[in-house]
């Protein structure tokens, strides 16, 4: 397959490389990674009532007019629940692994332990429109935000799609935001060149929204873990599928730009911890993001966001006393108390590195501004890579 990278680290491949049949999922392809099972779905969405929804900005071709088009862009948000989410908080915790990133609302998140809005994913310099749509939304439903209560934390993270889109021109308005958050549903999540997804890179490929989850089975627990990336990151040299590596194989490999790239990861669960234990399970993210082959480098903004979506642990606005009665997963305890958290860091790990690879399988190819083209991840010689290396299994 003819393959170079150009000054960027996106791959270029020739046009009739390019598989553009329905791209299947890595378990389509009979790729199983790890060991505890998925859920229905194998997405966020298996934990319950978690929702998600999105709206893709795409218009225009050609040359690039800054602030003007072409846009390749777009907005996923993620609903911890269906109901009042400034009423009945979430508890949240967030962690950084590298900071080069320009999100919105995680001081209060790390400082409170709780997310009162939905999440929402979008390009670098639309956070703030994204982040003001957000408001919008929480005033509607509550309009004494502000007035007879407090104000609302809207969080946004961020990847730059700015090899695809004319990020200049912010294409993300509010109603793009409010559409995704009135579509959202907890069904089947669409993957790949999708909402913020539309203009991400990831490998040198085309990246985007992935998903997975991993279902913790009694006597442990019972509980769901789920994760939802947007993949923006690495270079192609480095991708790790499975532990193959993939990416030595499929390109060759001429010179080595620097990591400017990105990732959001969102830990969704059911288990009822507050921000200490989903901080832990955060930080575990980036074990699945390693195994991947990222190193997260110095010009690359990798963030997870994790949250417990478990009615039992969410935060009234007013509280009707001085305390709360709650119950959450004992991370210390008796002999065996650490095999719960120990399987919700083995699921968020497993799920996290599914999501990525899924992100990368189900991205279609993109044409951007300037005829700049983020390229599929071809199926066939992943496929033939991964067979010899004894990862595909056949029903």
């Amino acid at each position: 397959m003819p393959v170079s990278i150009d000054e960027v680290g996106v791959v270029k491949v020739d046009s009739e490389d390019i598989d553009e049949q329905p791209r299947p999922r890595a378990r389509e392809l009979g790729l199983i990674i790890g060991v505890v099972p998925p859920g229905n779905l194998n997405a966020i969405t298996d934990v319950p009532d978690v929702r998600v929804g999105q709206t893709t900005v795409a218009w225009g071709e050609g040359a690039l007019r800054p602030g003007h088009g072409p846009a390749r862009t777009g907005v996923t948000v993620v609903l911890p629940h269906g109901g009042n989410l400034f009423r009945e908080k979430v508890p949240a915790a967030i962690h950084v692994l590298n900071g080069f990133g320009k999100c919105m609302g995680i001081e209060q998140v790390e400082e409170l332990g709780t997310i009162e809005s939905p999440i929402a994913l979008t390009s670098t310099l639309c956070v703030g429109r994204v982040a003001d749509a957000l408001v919008t939304h929480g005033i509607r439903d509550n309009p004494e935000i502000g007035i007879t209560t407090s104000t609302v934390n809207p969080v946004v993270g961020e990847c730059s799609d700015a090899f695809l889109n004319d990020i200049q021109g912010r294409h993300v308005r509010e109603e793009h935001v409010l559409a995704a958050i009135d579509a959202a549903s907890g069904g089947t999540v669409e993957e790949g060149s999708v909402g913020a997804g539309m203009g991400m890179i990831a490998f040198g490929f085309k990246g985007g929204i992935g998903t997975a989850s991993r279902v913790i089975a009694p006597p442990v627990g019972g509980w769901t873990v789920g994760i939802l990336v947007l993949a923006n990151f690495g270079l192609p040299h480095q991708l790790v599928i499975d532990g193959v590596p993939v990416g030595r194989d499929l390109v060759r490999r001429h010179h080595h730009p620097p990591e400017r790239g990105s990732i959001m990861i969102i830990v969704a669960t059911d288990a009822p911890l507050f921000d200490h234990g989903l901080r832990r399970m955060a930080r575990r993210a980036g074990f699945g993001l390693a195994r991947t082959g990222s190193m997260s480098g110095h010009g690359s903004g990798d963030i997870v966001i994790a949250f417990s979506s478990a009615p039992a642990v969410r935060i009234p606005h007013a509280a009707g006393g001085l305390t709360l009665p709650l119950e959450v997963v004992a991370e210390q305890g008796p002999p065996g108390s650490a095999r719960a958290i120990d399987a919700l860091f083995a699921a968020t790990i497993e799920a996290t590195e599914e999501a990525i690879v899924n992100a990368l399988l189900r991205a279609t190819t993109v044409v951007g501004r300037d005829g700049n083209v983020g390229r599929a991840l071809p199926l066939e010689p992943v496929w033939q890579i991964l067979n010899a290396a004894g990862r595909i299994r056949r029903p």
